[in-house]
């Protein structure tokens, strides 16, 4: 079968990967641009280009994948089926209906819940229980399609977004091998989305990484995990950002009468913080201009005493 893949970031490498070691004929490699990173904002190929080069794959990167030129390219690959995983572009109708199989997607959740950009993140923020992979038909519509293929997994009191991702993107890449020969012979099941269970994830932006401290230790401590490696929730001390990398949960119901952000006490290896309902304690966190460090280090070269404040009054 000749396929046509198309993804741009981490989470889109395990399907790839998995198609080509499986035997799949992948006749073309479509991603993202590379794009400037880093303090010397040089050009760096997304995680998907750097793989297709490993296994010596065409690889396309059109600015606008509906563009002529592009579209032109791509028919010309004769491609049987588009896998598409994370590819950051709405596709046309001509390219989704170009292969004779069709295209399909591998959509980290359980569809039909969290459609959109950031179902990862917002499982873990949520406090869901369990998050998933869905394979499913590529349609003009966001994460609408129809599901052929399924798998849940749980998600553990400890997972970040990191590690959930992890394991989406094996469950994904196996579940891809598992639905594409049923595709290939027709014994296929298609679902379609019960529209009424629909719920949307939206892209993550910086009011959400903002910490409100009047919220419960339990939201906060989801919020700090479900954005943990990226893009990493912040709090602000003297007009200055802290990143805060980890917490732990210390209870879910003290209420002290001291205004939430307000530091309770602190320990050898933690800050313990009022929340609007709870305490949680600081493990981890990034002062401004300052590398990632645990609490311990931060307390052996600064004191912060009880009644100390994070977050601005405002917020």
């Amino acid at each position: 079968m000749r396929i046509l893949f198309m993804g741009t970031p981490d989470f889109a490498v395990a399907s790839l990967e998995a198609l080509v070691t499986n035997g799949y004929q992948v006749v073309g490699v479509v991603t993202q641009p590379d794009r400037p990173k880093g303090r010397g904002r040089q050009l760096m190929p997304p995680p998907v280009k750097e793989i297709a080069q490993k296994y010596e794959l065409p690889v396309f990167q059109p600015e606008k994948v509906r563009q002529e030129e592009a579209l032109a390219q791509l028919e010309e690959l004769q491609p049987d089926l588009l896998v598409t995983a994370a590819y950051g572009q709405l596709l046309p109708q001509r390219l989704l209906d170009m292969p004779k199989f069709g295209s399909i997607n591998v959509h980290a959740s359980l569809l039909p819940k969290h459609r959109g950009g950031a179902p990862i993140h917002r499982a873990i923020i949520n406090g869901d229980k369990q998050s998933g992979v869905t394979i499913m038909r590529m349609v003009q519509a966001l994460d609408a399609g129809a599901m052929l293929s399924q798998v849940a997994i749980p998600i553990d009191e400890r997972d970040t977004v990191g590690s959930l991702h992890d394991k989406l993107a094996c469950a994904g890449a196996k579940l891809l091998l598992e639905t594409i020969p049923k595709i290939a012979d027709g014994s296929i099941t298609e679902t379609e989305q019960d529209e009424s269970l629909v719920t949307y994830s939206p892209n993550i932006s910086r009011d959400d990484e903002r910490i409100d401290w009047t919220k419960s230790a339990r939201a906060i401590y989801n919020q700090v995990r479900g954005l943990n490696p990226w893009p990493v929730s912040f709090t602000t001390s003297n007009g200055k950002i802290v990143k805060i990398w980890w917490v732990d949960l210390v209870d879910e119901t003290t209420v002290s009468g001291k205004q939430p952000g307000t530091v309770l006490r602190t320990s050898k290896d933690s800050i313990e913080v009022q929340t609007g309902k709870g305490i949680v304690a600081i493990r981890e966190l990034q002062p401004e201009g300052k590398r990632k460090m645990k609490a311990e280090e931060l307390l052996r070269g600064q004191t912060i005493e009880a009644g100390y404040q994070f977050g601005d009054a405002n917020e």
